[in-house]
């Protein structure tokens, strides 16, 4: 990995991960444009040159770099001196100790550890997001008229909620479109369909299960190009237009348009530019269909949980498809408290709804150990699960997301009981194996 510490703050990222063909993600600084060299100059702050390198290739990245500059197969052990500064650089403080503590914990050389972290005690954080890369030629890029869309929605007794959602397609620039409906609601209301004006094929399943709803109309579909859609959504007139634009310009196989929920966390800096993109939202995305001929369509061990998408754009990823975060692409998602995935038991992947329930949900687990392997899955509990204990609309509430650590804390027995049901839930679904089922081409 770039800068070892990221395993303890990010120990699930895509980037963590070099792809199938043996190649990470970072671009090697020497084969940028030199437009771009001035904002990812190197940190003298730093100890060693390798360092000052690799914080270039780390920034650029997190700025929005997006292009054909060849990338790192490996890197070098940095100086521990130096793995603080660049989290002093980039993260919290109260990040910077939970590394120490963790990496004392593990029994590191007490010395070396906490001599690096009181010498860099007086880096401060930077602002490296104020200045994201920019793409002037966006605007003229002409409207990609005569290219086919599938637009791909699940929904489950929203019918209030849908009613918007389509409605707000019948307005869209792009015209060039179908609707896939997989309607699990009960009682299914077909009448309900009659009243939009648009090219609509409606998809009556009885069994309530979200990834085969996906995966059937995907099997469907009369076009190439697959928007996947949430039934709880608002999306502006130009949603299909712009998603279109951004896998022309970029070149890319995946548009993933950023989602603003109406509760839960703050919207991050990085949804504001173009980037290469370390998530995948079901609920606004545009993929090839030469993707899922490729890698698969969803796996169906993410029945009635959490994290199917994240798992697939981690497939796509590491196969080497381009994934872009489309900020001009945005969808609302209204987050409804019933229907959908509320129905099935399921809001939050960490934050179950009853106390004996799994936390997380065995779904992440199954993706985190699959992927990343034991290690890195502890990691991420340790950074994920005590937060997790204040309910889902206060994670804006620093303050309580902190008083919720140490909830964790007074209710560790509980708490532990919690996980090692889900680790025990993950280890029955690694067992099982992937539920994948190929597209044909």
């Amino acid at each position: 990995m770039l800068f070892s510490f990221l395993k303890y703050l990010q120990p699930t990222h895509y980037f963590q991960l070099y792809r199938n063909d043996g190649s990470s993600v970072f671009p090697i600084p020497e084969h940028l444009p030199e437009a771009l060299l001035d904002q990812v100059a190197p940190n003298p702050v730093f100890k060693s040159e390798k360092a000052r390198v690799y914080d270039c290739s780390w920034q650029a990245l997190q700025k929005g770099y997006i292009g054909p500059a060849a990338t790192y197969k490996r890197f070098e052990k940095l100086p521990v001196i130096d793995e603080y500064t660049f989290i002093r650089l980039y993260f919290h403080p109260a990040w910077v100790l939970y590394v120490l503590l963790l990496r004392l914990c593990s029994f590191k050389n007490p010395v070396a550890e906490i001599k690096s972290w009181l010498q860099t005690r007086n880096i401060r954080r930077v602002p490296y997001l104020e200045r994201p890369i920019h793409h002037p030629n966006w605007d003229n890029l002409p409207h990609p008229v005569s290219k086919k869309v599938t637009v791909i929605i699940p929904t489950l007794n929203r019918y209030t909620y849908l009613k918007d959602g389509l409605k707000d397609l019948e307005l869209q620039t792009h015209t060039n479109f179908e609707v896939i409906v997989v309607d699990q609601s009960e009682p299914f209301q077909p009448d309900f369909y009659k009243q939009f004006s648009l090219h609509l094929r409606v998809i009556h399943q009885k069994e309530r299960a979200l990834w085969l709803a996906r995966n059937t109309a995907i099997e469907k579909a009369n076009s190439d190009l697959l928007l996947l859609y949430d039934d709880d959504s608002r999306v502006k007139k130009d949603w299909i237009e712009n998603h279109l634009r951004c896998l022309d310009f970029f070149n890319a196989d995946i548009s993933s348009g950023v989602s603003i929920s109406q509760s839960g966390a703050e919207v991050p800096a990085n949804y504001a530019f173009f980037r290469v993109s370390d998530q995948l939202d079901t609920g606004n995305v545009l993929i090839k269909r030469a993707v899922f001929e490729a890698i698969g369509l969803f796996d169906r061990q993410f029945e009635k949980q959490r994290m199917g998408d994240g798992e697939f754009g981690l497939r796509a990823h590491l196969e080497g498809f381009l994934n872009i975060s489309n900020p001009h692409a945005g969808r609302l998602h209204l987050k409804v408290g019933s229907g959908g995935l509320r129905e099935m038991g399921s809001w939050d992947g960490f934050r179950p709804k009853k106390w004996l329930a799994p936390r997380p949900i065995p779904s992440v687990l199954y993706l985190f150990r699959n992927y990343y392997g034991k290690k890195r899955a502890i990691f991420s509990l340790l950074k994920t699960v005590p937060p997790s204990i204040m309910p889902y609309k206060f994670k804006k509430n620093k303050l309580m997301m902190v008083l919720g650590s140490l909830l964790s804390l007074l209710l560790f027995p509980l708490v532990l009981f919690q996980v090692l049901k889900s680790w025990s839930l993950a280890s029955k679904k690694i067992k099982q194996g992937a539920r994948i089922k190929k597209l044909s081409a």
